[in-house]
This record gives structure tokens, sequence and C-alpha cells, in this order.
């Protein structure tokens, strides 16, 4: 197995995993509506998830527990990543920053706190940043 190999396995299962927080914080409150359901979808897409994965997620979210992270630097960089992921095509919308908002929180993050990450990051995202530059800014204010 290459470093490649290597990389590209570990990027899928975080992606997986991400999607995975994602679908159970959509169906925190017992439904998944159909606003969160083409979110979803969008995210699916964006996170290059397979259908195979996609079904077997939404199909039951509850296999795929969000973990909890206790390192306040392993939260950020799960969200690091995560913006990473959705900027990729330049665009984030409403209704994914209202998810990511609610992804932070689930992570661990006060709604103050996650407030104010979303808005710092995308700031940031809009230009290519590094996890320790991202880190540095997010932390500036806590």
């Amino acid at each position: 197995m290459t470093s490649q190999d290597i990389y590209t396995s570990d990027s899928a299962k975080l992606r997986f995993y991400h999607f995975a927080n994602l679908v159970n914080l959509a169906a925190s409150d017992g439904v998944i509506t159909d606003v969160e359901e083409k979110l979803l979808h969008r995210f699916k897409h964006k996170l290059d998830i397979n259908n195979s994965d996609y079904k077997k997620i939404i199909a039951d979210p509850t296999q795929f527990p969000v973990k909890s992270i206790g390192s306040k630097n392993q939260r950020l960089e799960y969200l690091h990543d995560l913006f990473k992921m959705i900027f990729i095509d330049g665009v984030m919308d409403d209704v994914e920053a209202l998810l990511i908002k609610r992804y932070a929180i689930g992570l661990g993050f006060s709604e103050a706190q996650a407030t104010e990450i979303l808005k710092k990051s995308i700031k940031l995202f809009s230009g290519e940043f590094s996890f320790e530059a991202y880190q540095n800014y997010i932390e500036h204010d806590f």
C-alpha cells in the first residue's frame, strides 16, 4: 500500500464520518425534513459519499453515532477539514451554514463559540489557510 493509498483511505473515512455526523445532527429531532434531506444530498456530493454509503447512513444514522471529541484542537481540526470540503466549490449557503453551526455545537462548542467559528471560518475559507492559521485565528477571542 502506497502512502497515497493510505491518505486516500484516511480521507475517505474522514469524509464518511463527517457525513454520518451531519446526518445524525439532521435526525437529532427525530425526523429528517425535506430541506435537510436536500442539504444532505448536496453534502453527499461535496464529500464524495457513494450511493451505497449514503443509503446505509440515511437508513439508520444511529449506527454511526457522533463521536465525542475531548480535545479542542481535534474539534477545530474536524471543523477545518469539513470547511475545506464544503468550500471545495467555493460555495456555502445559509442552510449549509446552519447545519455546520449545529455540527460545531454537537462537537462541544457553545452556541456563541459556534457562531463566531462559523463567521470567522467563512472569512478564512474565501482563501486558503493552513490548519495552524485557522486554529490561531479561531482561538484569538477564546
